[in-house]
C-alpha cells in the first residue's frame, strides 16, 4: 500500500476524456488539496458585499480523475475519509434563483466566516457552528456519452453534499467505467442536512482518502458507514424543530424551513436572510413521515448546542 500526492490541474465535468491524474492500487491512499466550489470568485468579498457575476464555467474544480487498478463496472469502490482540514476562512451565500426558498430570498447575500479557531465558527455572536469538514463531491465517473456537469448527483455519487462524510466515514460507490475515475471536490467546513440556501460553509481544504476495491459486491447507488455517532457534541443540549405538513415533500420542506426562520427571528433576533444562511450550515432537514397519505411531514431541526 502506497500514499500518493494528487497534483494535477482540476477538471470540471464528468467525462472519460480527461487524462488521469494518477493511478492507484487497492488499499492505496491519496493526499489532496481542493479549492472551494467557486474557485476563488468570492475571495475578495466581505460580509454584506454584493455578489459579482459568476463565471459558471469555473465552478466545481475537481481533483482527479484517480484511476483504480482493476476497477470494472459492477465493482464497488470504497473511499475512506482519513483527513479533511479546512482553510482558515469560508463563505456562505444566497445566490439568486437557487436554494430551497429562492422565491422568498431573491436578492444576493454573502457571509464570510472566520475558521481560524479550528473548532467552531462564530455567527454574529448568536451561534457557534461546529467545524466538521467534509467533501461535498466524491464520485466515480458516470458512463455517459457526453460530458456531464458536476451540480446534480447521481447513482455514481458526485455532488452528494452529505454532511456525514467526515473523517472516519467510508463511502461506497458503484463503479461505472473501467478504472472508476474517482474525483474529489466541493469542500465544506460545516453544513446542515439539506444545505437549504444552496451553500454550506464553503472552504478550501486539504486531506487524505484511502481507496479499496471490492470485486465481490454490487450496489445500485451510494452507501456509507460512519465511524461513530452522527452528531457528536450536539445531542446533549436538545433540538428545536419546526414541521411542514402536506401532500408534497418539497412544499412541506419549505414550510418547515420558513417556520424555522421565523422562530430564529423571534427567539434570537436574526434577520430572515441571516436565519436562512445559518440554517444552511447547521439546521437538519428530516423526512419525518411518508406513510400517512395524503399528507407527509418534513421537519427542520435546530441543534440548541450551537446557539448562544
Amino acid at each position: 500500500m502506497r500514499t500518493h500526492d494528487l497534483d494535477a490541474p482540476p477538471h470540471r465535468l464528468w467525462s472519460t476524456a480527461h487524462e488521469p491524474a494518477l493511478t492507484v492500487a487497492d488499499g492505496d491512499s491519496v493526499r489532496f488539496s481542493v479549492q472551494e466550489a467557486l474557485a476563488g470568485q468570492f475571495d475578495a468579498l466581505r460580509t454584506g458585499d454584493a455578489l459579482p457575476e459568476l463565471d459558471w464555467d469555473a465552478v466545481y474544480p475537481m481533483a482527479g480523475p484517480i484511476m483504480v487498478e482493476g476497477a470494472e463496472p459492477g465493482d464497488v469502490l470504497e473511499i475512506e475519509v482519513v483527513d479533511v482540514t479546512s482553510a482558515d476562512w469560508g463563505w456562505t451565500a444566497v445566490v439568486p434563483g437557487l436554494g430551497l426558498l429562492a422565491e422568498d430570498f431573491p436578492a444576493s447575500h454573502y457571509h464570510r466566516w472566520d475558521l481560524s479557531g479550528g473548532k467552531v465558527a462564530d455567527f454574529k455572536g448568536v451561534a457557534a457552528v461546529p467545524i466538521r469538514p467534509f467533501l461535498g463531491v466524491i464520485g466515480v465517473c458516470p458512463d455517459v456519452a457526453e460530458p456531464q456537469p458536476v451540480l446534480p448527483p447521481g447513482h455514481f455519487g458526485g455532488n452528494l453534499d452529505c454532511r456525514d462524510l467526515v473523517v472516519g466515514t467510508r463511502l461506497y460507490l458503484p463503479v461505472q467505467v473501467p478504472g472508476a475515475r474517482l474525483a474529489l471536490a466541493d469542500p465544506h467546513a460545516a453544513q446542515g442536512d439539506g444545505e437549504v440556501c444552496v451553500s454550506a460553509i464553503e472552504a478550501s481544504a486539504t486531506g487524505e482518502v484511502r481507496i479499496r476495491l471490492h470485486k465481490d459486491r454490487t450496489i445500485a447507488g451510494p452507501q456509507l458507514r460512519t465511524a461513530g455517532p452522527l452528531r457528536p457534541g450536539l445531542e446533549d443540549a436538545g433540538w428545536y424543530a419546526t414541521m411542514g405538513v402536506g401532500p408534497d415533500l418539497m412544499t412541506a420542506a419549505r414550510d418547515a424551513l420558513r417556520a424555522m426562520i421565523e422562530h430564529m427571528g423571534r427567539e434570537y433576533g436574526l434577520d430572515p436572510v441571516d436565519a436562512y444562511v445559518l440554517s444552511s450550515t447547521c439546521v437538519d432537514m428530516k423526512i419525518t413521515e411518508v406513510v400517512d397519505a395524503p399528507n407527509w411531514v418534513v421537519s427542520a431541526y435546530l441543534p440548541l448546542a450551537v446557539m448562544r
